[in-house]
């Protein structure tokens, strides 16, 4: 027995060693801030993370960066990477193709719009509104008009119309004001046949006005609070939406029958955000808040809360015997604070 057990711990150090020598395929995408490239080195929370990881367990790594979001994971389906890391939330339906590490974010979806120009509330947008002024001033010239043909009519039979033109006309205009508003003058009735036939028929035309005004303030208000404000899932019903095809995200406005523009890669669909083709853009919340604070801090702005919670995990090939491995890593980082280090270095707060 005694001879055995030093062979026993010989061998154990051999296959420490052997497994100290394991060069691993790792392959990722590039969402900032887990995973980019910065002066040709690539950074980012998740590189950080698999770094923590390499040390602990020893390992020699590869990394393949790759253009699309569905190529990393393709990589690890047809046994091409060992494994993938970047913001890869943990699902059901991935699940049936690849093995997932424990938890190493916990993540969530959230809308980004466009930052409001001008930076006038929707209120006073609609108040200032091209159709609305274009009814406001058609009632001014309906209302002079209206005062200027009574005064023709009456200038001759009632004092308050009995002076020139020239200064007839605002005296004309309140008069046909006070009639649509307060349904006129009782001491300055039209005294000839047509200024009261005509007075008659300002009266009952008034009715209508009013109303006509009434309901093009109300349609421009209601097409305002409809086309401007984007503040929850509700509210992309009718909107130009964007998300990634085949994320977590796509498939949730799916669910909730939600028209949306799929794009192949995240540097598209921004380019087409930042280029005012996109009203809303639906995706995973750290990636489009980190955007919205840095590269669009001019034009985005979060919305809403955070909804759908999701996880992020490192995705392995099914079976993958480096599971176990990873996830007691995951363990010891957490509990030495390592982890913690890394979560306040790209968003501030641990989790």
């Amino acid at each position: 027995m005694l001879r055995i057990i030093p062979a026993i711990l010989v061998a154990i150090c051999l296959l420490g060693q052997g497994a100290r020598a394991q060069k691993l395929d790792a392959s990722t995408v590039t969402r900032t801030p887990f995973s980019m490239v910065e002066n040709g080195a690539a950074t980012g929370f998740s590189m950080d993370l698999l770094r923590a990881l390499a040390e602990t367990l020893g390992w020699e790594y590869r990394l393949t960066r790759h253009e699309l979001f569905g190529d990393m994971l393709d990589a690890v389906t047809e046994g091409q990477a060992d494994l993938a890391i970047a913001n890869i939330s943990i699902t059901a339906a991935r699940e049936i193709s690849m093995d997932f590490s424990q938890p190493i974010f916990e993540s969530g979806l959230q809308i980004m719009v466009p930052r409001e120009s001008g930076g006038l509330p929707p209120l006073l947008r609609a108040i200032f509104s091209a159709d609305l002024l274009l009814a406001i001033g058609l009632a001014f010239l309906v209302l002079i008009l209206g005062g200027m043909v009574m005064w023709h009519f009456e200038r001759r039979s009632q004092p308050y119309f009995d002076r020139p033109m020239r200064e007839a006309w605002f005296p004309s205009f309140w008069w046909a004001l006070n009639l649509v508003v307060n349904g006129g003058f009782e001491e300055r009735v039209p005294r000839t046949l047509f200024g009261r036939l005509f007075g008659v028929l300002l009266v009952i035309s008034s009715l209508f006005v009013v109303s006509l005004f009434v309901a093009k303030i109300t349609s421009v208000m209601t097409v305002e609070a409809i086309s401007g404000s984007i503040n929850s899932v509700n509210d992309l019903y009718g909107q130009r939406v964007a998300t990634i095809e085949g994320s977590t995200a796509a498939g949730f406005l799916d669910r909730r029958d939600v028209d949306y523009l799929a794009f192949d890669g995240l540097e598209p669909m921004l380019a087409a955000f930042e280029a005012g083709d996109l009203d809303a853009v639906v995706f995973d919340a750290p990636i489009l808040s980190h955007y919205a604070a840095h590269e669009g801090r001019e034009n985005a702005i979060m919305v809403g809360n955070v909804f759908l919670r999701e996880n992020y995990g490192i995705a392995f090939p099914t079976g993958s015997p480096l599971v176990e491995d990873v996830n007691q890593a995951l363990l010891a980082l957490r509990e030495d604070g390592s982890y913690a280090a890394l979560h306040r270095k790209w968003f501030g707060s641990s989790d």
